[in-house]
C-alpha cells in the first residue's frame, strides 16, 4: 500500500497560532510534535517511508524537507492550492509514476488518532477490499451529536463474508443540525465522515476522467514530464489552469463506482478548534476544569484554555469558559463555545490587509 498524505490547508481555526507560514499541519498541537510528522510515522509499521507521498504549499516546502531530512519520503509542492480533488489525483498520477498498482491510501495531514493501532488495522482491511476495485473510506463511528462534520450513511448491504464490518455506502450527507445529528447517533446508520479513502491509482483516474475532464487534461500534461528535467515548468503551468474542488463534490457524489465504508472506532479527532483541542487534553486539565500552557496564572478561572506561547507572562482572573491565545504578535481573547467562528477574525484580517497577522 501507498500514502497520499494532504497537507494543504490553512488551519484558520487555529489562529493566532497557525498561520499562512506555519499552518496546523506543522504545529505541535497535541505534544506529539509536528502533525505531519506524527501522521507519517502512525503509518509505519504498514507503509515505508518510500511510499509516502506528501502533498503541500509550495511555501511549506522547504520546512517540510527539514522535518523529513534523511526520510526517502516522497515530496510534491503544489504552485498553487486546488482543493482536495486535484490534490488526490496528483497523488495518484505520482504513486503510479512510483509504480503503484496498488491501493493507495488518502490521508489528511492534520488529524488526532488515540488508537493507532485499530486504526491501521481498518486501513489494511480498507486496502484489501479497495483492491478489487472501488472506493474505500473510514466512518468514525460517532460519539456525540456533531453539527460540524459530514456524515456517511451504510446500507445494509456488506462487502462480503470475508469482509462483514465493511458496507456498502448509501449517500455522503453535509453537516446535519442538532435535531438531525442526534437522530444519526441514535440510528447507528452514520458515520463521520474524516475525509480517509483508499482507492487503486488507476480507480481515482478513471473517476476523475469521467467526472472531472478538466482536471485529467491537466494530469495528464503533467504526467507527460514526469521524471523529466521539464517537470516543474510543466507542472506549475498545467496545476494553475486547473478549477479547484473537493473530491467528495467533485468525484464521490456522482461516482458510479462501488463505495464501502469501514467502521472505525480508532479515536479519531480532526483537531478542528481550539475547543477541539481542550476537550482531546482533558486529561491535562487542573481540578477547575482550566488547561495552561506557556507562562500562565490563573486565579478563580474555570473551564478555561490558556496558551502562552510568546515571551510574555499570561495573567487570567475570574474567567469562566474562555479562550486566551497569546503568540508574542497576537492576542486572542474569546468565548470557548465560539471557537469554531475563529475563522471571521482571519477574513476580517484579510480585509483590513492585516497580511503580518495572517
Amino acid at each position: 500500500m501507498f500514502a497520499v498524505i494532504m497537507c494543504g490547508g490553512s488551519g484558520t481555526r487555529f489562529w493566532p497560532a497557525s498561520r499562512r507560514q506555519r499552518p496546523k499541519q506543522f504545529l505541535n498541537i497535541t505534544g506529539k510534535g509536528p502533525m505531519v510528522v506524527d501522521t507519517c510515522d502512525r503509518l509505519a509499521s504498514l507503509i515505508a517511508d518510500e511510499r509516502v507521498i506528501l502533498i503541500l504549499g509550495k511555501d511549506h516546502r522547504e520546512e517540510a524537507g527539514a522535518l523529513f531530512k534523511g526520510r526517502n519520503v516522497h515530496i510534491l509542492a503544489e504552485p498553487v492550492g486546488r482543493n482536495t480533488a486535484p490534490c488526490m489525483g496528483l497523488g495518484a498520477l505520482y504513486a503510479r509514476h512510483l509504480g503503484s498498482e496498488e491501493p493507495v491510501a488518502f490521508l489528511p495531514a492534520d488529524h488526532f488518532i488515540s488508537r493507532p493501532e485499530a486504526f491501521l488495522a481498518d486501513l489494511e482491511s480498507a486496502g484489501k477490499l479497495a483492491a478489487n476495485g472501488g472506493i474505500v473510506t473510514l466512518g468514525i463511528v460517532p460519539t456525540r451529536p456533531e453539527t460540524g462534520y459530514g456524515y456517511i450513511r451504510k446500507t445494509t448491504d456488506t462487502a462480503g463474508s470475508d469482509a462483514a464490518s465493511a458496507y456498502r455506502v448509501s449517500a455522503f450527507v453535509e453537516k446535519p443540525d442538532l435535531e438531525k445529528a442526534h437522530a444519526y447517533l441514535n440510528s447507528g446508520d452514520y458515520y463521520w465522515n474524516a475525509g480517509i479513502f483508499v482507492a487503486t491509482p488507476e480507480t481515482i483516474l478513471t473517476e476523475i476522467e469521467k467526472q472531472l475532464p478538466g482536471l485529467h487534461e491537466g494530469l495528464e500534461q503533467i504526467a507527460l514530464s514526469l521524471g523529466t528535467d521539464r517537470f516543474e515548468t510543466e507542472f506549475k503551468r498545467a496545476y494553475e489552469s486547473i478549477d479547484g474542488i473537493s473530491f467528495d463534490y467533485g468525484i464521490m457524489e456522482n461516482t458510479q463506482q462501488p463505495v464501502y465504508v469501514i467502521p472505525s472506532e480508532c479515536g479519531w479527532s480532526d483537531v478542528g478548534s481550539w475547543e477541539s483541542l481542550y476537550a482531546l487534553r482533558g486529561a491535562e486539565r487542573d481540578s477547575d476544569w482550566n488547561l495552561a500552557e506557556g507562562e500562565t496564572l490563573l486565579i478563580d478561572c474555570e473551564k478555561s484554555f490558556i496558551s502562552s506561547q510568546g515571551d510574555r507572562f499570561v495573567v487570567c482572573l475570574g474567567l469562566k469558559n474562555c479562550l486566551v491565545v497569546d503568540t508574542g504578535d497576537a492576542v486572542l481573547v474569546a468565548d470557548m463555545d465560539q471557537s469554531q467562528n475563529i475563522r471571521k477574525i482571519v477574513d476580517q484580517l484579510k480585509e483590513k490587509k492585516k497580511d503580518a497577522l495572517l
